[in-house]
């Protein structure tokens, strides 16, 4: 069998998850990386026996590609995936799928447009924890959802900043602790919940930070269309990154979400408990353990996806019903005004 041509868009700090996962994955061979940098770029390639190059339309005119993974700043991640889709190249993204809610749907129509399938990363959905809340939701076993709160407080410093040339501003990673710390947390909390959403209102702010144009702190209420309210919270100027925590209240328990450990408790005494699997461990080398060992999943159901002409479980449709919550949590802490759906 012929196998998957892939390249890789950004050699910085989230491209092992994806490098070392195509290495991993027997119906894939890593054929070229990109970086603007040229010593990231010439680094990779050799690590992982490749061709480099520093324009990713180069990439794309000369290796045939079947799949392109962006890893880029967050306000690359529409021209890259829009370019490839005009060339037939499938595409997977990380989140988030732009900062504008237009270019996440000007993607979304080019993937269509081209026939091609573009996936969005959101590893967490596929932890352990993560399947166990969802499936026991969907069982009906917990009755009704009757609200839903979460907490992600964790630490980036303005020496974290000062090492990024696109991190901590609007035009290029489109915001602050929303968009990128607690992205996964809110889209777990969406996909737990499975429910359009009716309104938000938010608050955001920079209150810890000296450096930085965008937010350090958010919080709010999300009312879905089926009656659910939920609350977030969420700093990025604490002195650790605290375990994420979600809680949701059903009619016949409660579920909490502890780090990647997920505990349900139920009415009647019963309690159903998933985490880590320990004969799961994956090492991607030197990444931020909160990360998790979830991309390979993702990225192999994504590959399985393409061989069989099926359609990926986060897909961009899928991807911008998170896409639009976070734009909009945006657009209320901006406008001081709450969206309605």
């Amino acid at each position: 069998m012929n196998k998957l041509r892939v390249g890789i868009v950004g050699c910085g700090n989230i491209f092992p998850m994806h490098a070392v996962s195509v290495q991993m994955i027997e119906s894939a061979e890593l054929v070229a990386v990109c970086d603007i940098k040229e010593d990231r770029a010439k680094s990779k390639a050799k690590e992982f026996n490749c061709n480099y190059y520093l324009d990713y339309k180069d990439m794309i005119e000369k290796e045939n590609l079947d799949i392109i993974h962006i890893c880029t700043p967050h306000y690359m991640h529409p021209p890259i995936a829009i370019y490839a889709a005009s060339k037939k190249i499938n595409i997977m993204t990380e989140k988030p799928m732009s900062i504008k809610l237009k270019d996440a749907n000007d993607m979304i129509n080019a993937a269509k447009d081209n026939n091609i399938t573009l996936g969005v990363i959101f590893q967490n959905r596929y932890n352990p924890g993560s399947q166990l809340i969802k499936n026991t939701i969907e069982s009906g076993e917990l009755g009704k959802i009757l609200s839903g709160k979460l907490s992600v407080t964790w630490d980036r410093s303005d020496e974290y900043y000062q090492k990024s040339d696109w991190k901590g501003t609007w035009d290029k990673e489109g915001g602050g602790v929303i968009i990128d710390q607690a992205i996964h947390t809110m889209d777990l909390m969406r996909w737990f919940i499975n429910s359009e959403i009716d309104y938000i209102d938010a608050n955001i702010s920079n209150r810890a930070h000296e450096i930085i144009e965008v937010e350090d702190s958010a919080e709010g209420v999300i009312k879905y269309k089926n009656g659910i309210l939920t609350s977030f919270h969420a700093v990025n100027y604490y002195s650790y990154d605290a375990p994420v925590e979600i809680e949701i209240h059903c009619e016949k328990g409660l579920v909490k979400m502890i780090a990647d450990k997920a505990i349900i408790k139920f009415n009647d005494g019963r309690e159903l408990i998933a985490d880590k699997n320990p004969a799961e461990t994956f090492n991607y080398g030197n990444v931020k353990g909160y990360w998790g060992v979830s991309h390979i999943k993702q990225i192999s159901k994504y590959y399985k996806n393409i061989l069989n002409s099926e359609k990926p479980e986060i897909d961009g449709n899928e991807a911008f019903k998170t896409q639009e919550m976070i734009c909009a949590i945006y657009e209320s802490g901006k406008t001081n005004k709450r969206i309605h759906f």
